[in-house]
């Protein structure tokens, strides 16, 4: 009787140890799936709003750019925001931190739409959920987000395209480096810019390549470039960091004062390439007011206030001689107010 107890005692014992065993690992790969966790909301209700922003890419400088304009309206506004997503940009890995937040049951949401119909179905689950989205920098129309907040693309790469039309007299070999090719933004400014050099027939793209938003993948992509197309003189980058890499290869290459490079938004490397002259224009799309008023559109969502379904954040051509006296115009230039 006392062997029979002692084996089932025994038994009992390495049981509850294989299964403990087996229920930290399931939470050890739970914790880890993600760099970071959002502070998950007690089922107590907080006094203020917890609102998370989800990047492409956490430590991008464009998007720590959004992040700033963000903070200011979150002290503004006393609310709590987060700032928090994916390492590098992962879109699978974005929509789950769009989970992520969903489960913690936040107050608002705003994150990019990079592709329509990939983010529709999580947009609208949140939507369901009672959180309202705002979708920032890259729409997804087809979705129920509540609203959008940034740049009009397309506008933004039509505008490009006339700068580089007035800037080269409508004569020029160009080659594009894209952001990505399967985000909607980017491909709306290459489709905007190849829409307005339709009226310059002098102008012709010989090639389009994919810098996956790196710096060191552009300055690849360029030197691939110029070495099938030795006859490009002209350049568009659609993404901030693309123009950082063009510039760096056409460096190693032996620099030619006849490039023409046109680059996006307002990164102070950017600035500086831009009184260097080596970079001759660059498309302005404040990201500092994108995540400015998306914290705004937000809190007047919480209060139930009407928001425009669109909402286009100011687009512009910079060029070196509009640099004199205007960088405290910009806070992504300068301090920033």
């Amino acid at each position: 009787m006392v062997m029979k107890t002692d084996k089932w005692i025994y038994t009992f014992f390495i049981t509850a140890v294989v299964l403990s065993a087996g229920m930290v690992a399931f939470y050890a790969v739970k914790a880890f799936a993600h760099t970071g966790e959002w502070n998950q909301v007690s089922s107590e209700p907080l006094e203020g709003l917890h609102y998370v922003l989800i990047p492409q890419e956490t430590d991008n400088d464009y998007w720590r750019l959004i992040e700033k304009g963000a903070r200011k309206a979150e002290q503004e506004e006393n609310i709590t925001l987060e700032y928090n997503g994916p390492a590098k940009s992962d879109m699978a890995d974005h929509i789950e931190w769009i989970e992520k937040a969903i489960a913690s049951r936040v107050d608002g949401i705003i994150t990019q739409g990079l592709q329509d119909e990939l983010f529709r179905p999580v947009i609208n689950k949140a939507i369901d959920k009672g959180i309202p989205v705002i979708t920032i920098d890259t729409d997804a129309p087809s979705s129920e987000r509540s609203a959008y907040v940034g740049t009009d693309n397309y506008e933004a790469g039509f505008l490009a395209g006339e700068a580089l039309i007035e800037d080269t007299n409508g004569q020029a070999k160009v080659g594009i480096i894209t952001g990505s090719f399967d985000a909607e933004n980017m491909q709306l400014r290459v489709q905007g810019f190849n829409d307005a050099l339709k009226k310059a027939p002098g102008i012709e793209v010989l090639d389009t390549k994919s810098s996956d938003i790196k710096r060191i993948q552009a300055a690849q992509k360029t030197n691939q470039m110029m070495a099938e197309h030795p006859e490009i003189n002209a350049f568009f980058g659609t993404s901030a960091l693309d123009s950082f890499g063009i510039v760096s290869t056409l460096q190693q290459r032996g620099w030619q004062d006849d490039f023409y490079i046109i680059g996006f938004d307002t990164l102070p490397e950017t600035i500086d390439l831009i009184e260097e002259g080596k970079v001759d224009a660059t498309v302005v799309q404040h990201p500092f007011e994108m995540g400015y008023e998306s914290v705004k559109k937000l809190k007047e969502l919480s209060q139930n206030k009407p928001v425009g379904a669109i909402n286009h954040t100011t687009t512009s051509i910079l060029r070196k001689q509009d640099l004199t006296n205007q960088k405290p115009f910009y806070p992504e230039i300068g301090e920033g107010p």
